[in-house]
């Protein structure tokens, strides 16, 4: 279990003295923790065993199991929670040989408000430094990892790359729905591939491109002599899928007669072939996705409610690339670099002037569309056309949006981006084109969460 960043840390106040959880209870609420109470440690284990996560403060002089029986039987539980431990008059010794066994402080008895306070204050700090230090260094390894990547660092990637995190190891079926071209076949790749069933096929199937009359066939499997052209057994997708992850991309173009079927295959988790009366048990995660509003399209008869209710256990919606414009200097990069390697060619720095157009275009193609443009810069270089050359810089919609000094910083991030991209992400060569000291570089790259490393060739 993982704090919400969005929440205060919580505590847990283990003490068998009545008064003492109350008035230090009082104390911490006070101070804006959500307290929990436990007159015992093994209420405190019952409450560990559900997933909690927070600071303890707990008694050592307890009946039954102490608190320093306690602590170690939390370390052993998750050695990230802080454990601090209230002390009588006669067991500072003990509680200083309990801080180099694992314990974080201990407090002193009798223990003022303030004290009390300021030593869950700290424990906080550092229980949240070190969670915040294991999800950078999961993203680190997840952005690192082999095959698709999420790139991004704008708040609704940000949102997007912790949803799939958190859903990725469960079975649990999930529907994408985005814009055409915004990479809604990425997107279910880099499920699959930071899932537990990585090891496992990943099967795609585009249902608008299949000719209605195959595409039961393709999906179920036929067993020879099923229909006139059955020559052979065939295995269809979903049994190939078995162990890993089904994709149907463009689900909404699935005809109404087969969505009955595949909502009973979902349902059920299991597959007969045509032409057979085997049931073929399944174990498989089904993404689907689509450009359209499935929820309109149900409403409308166009497509099963039931079947998409049933596929909506969990809904993925990828921003276009117009709602997350401070991405586009990245996403570029990543494409201009990967195609540079494609094609053997270098890739010409480009103007910040050029960049400005990139970040200001509505991109109606989303991401395939500036993917598209990167190879073709890195083919043509400067002689690369780009047909919105001569858009204003801000369109009236969007000048409406932002402010002046909105509109400054976008510029200013854009520009940096656009120095480090085309120096390789050297810091040295950037503050030198840009006339800045290398500590003002610096600020302004931290203020705009500014990674160097982003931009290395």
């Amino acid at each position: 279990m993982q704090l919400d960043s969005n929440s205060p840390c919580s505590v847990m106040l283990v003490d068998d003295e009545e008064h003492i959880r109350i008035s230090a209870g009082q104390t911490l609420e006070l101070a804006g923790y959500p307290v929990t109470c436990c007159a015992n440690a093994q209420q405190a284990l019952d409450v560990l065993a559900d997933g909690w996560v927070g600071v303890m403060v707990s008694d050592i002089s307890m009946p039954g199991m102490d608190g320093l029986a306690l602590m170690r039987e939390v370390q052993q539980r998750n050695s990230d929670i802080p454990v601090i431990l209230i002390t009588g008059h006669g067991d500072i010794s003990m509680a200083v040989g309990a801080i180099r066994d694992g314990a974080y402080d201990f407090i002193e008895k009798p223990f003022s408000a303030d004290l009390l306070q300021d030593v869950v204050k700290r424990a906080v700090e550092k229980l949240t430094l070190t969670l915040e230090n294991q999800r950078l260094r999961r993203e680190l390894e997840a952005q690192s990892a082999p095959g698709p990547r999420l790139i991004g660092k704008t708040p609704a990637l940000q949102q997007l790359r912790g949803l799939v995190q958190a859903v990725a190891d469960t079975p649990a079926d999930i529907l994408i729905l985005a814009e055409t071209g915004s990479g809604k076949d990425l997107m279910a790749r880099y499920i699959h591939e930071h899932s537990n069933r990585r090891d496992k096929n990943f099967v795609a199937i585009n249902c608008g491109a299949v000719p209605e009359n195959l595409i039961e066939s393709e999906l179920f499997g036929h067993e020879k002599g099923a229909f006139t052209d059955a020559k052979a057994r065939r295995i269809g997708k979903f049994e190939h899928a078995n162990g890993g992850t089904l994709f149907l991309d463009e689900i909404e173009s699935m005809p109404l007669a087969l969505q009955v079927k595949l909502l009973r295959v979902i349902e059920e988790r299991s597959v007969e072939r045509l032409g057979s009366n085997e049931s073929i048990p399944l174990d498989l995660r089904i993404i689907a996705a689509s450009k359209a509003d499935l929820k309109q399209q149900a409403e409308q008869g166009l497509f099963r409610e039931d079947l998409y209710y049933r596929l909506n256990v969990v809904k993925i919606d990828i921003p276009p690339l117009r709602e997350r414009r401070d991405d586009i200097p990245l996403l570029f990069q990543h494409f201009a670099i990967v195609a540079s390697t494609l094609y053997g060619r270098e890739v010409v720095p480009l103007s910040a002037e050029r960049m400005h157009s990139l970040v200001t275009h509505d991109w109606p193609g989303n991401v395939r569309e500036l993917r598209n443009l990167a190879e073709r810069y890195v083919l043509l270089g400067e002689n690369c056309t780009f047909d919105f050359d001569d858009q204003p810089i801000l369109d009236a919609t969007e000048r409406g949006h932002m402010t002046l000094p909105q509109q400054m910083e976008r510029f200013e991030r854009m520009l940096i981006q656009t120095e480090l991209a085309r120096h390789g992400g050297s810091i040295k060569d950037t503050q030198e084109s840009l006339g800045l000291p290398r500590k003002t570089l610096y600020d302004k790259m931290k203020k705009h969460e500014i990674n160097k490393d982003d931009f290395k060739n």
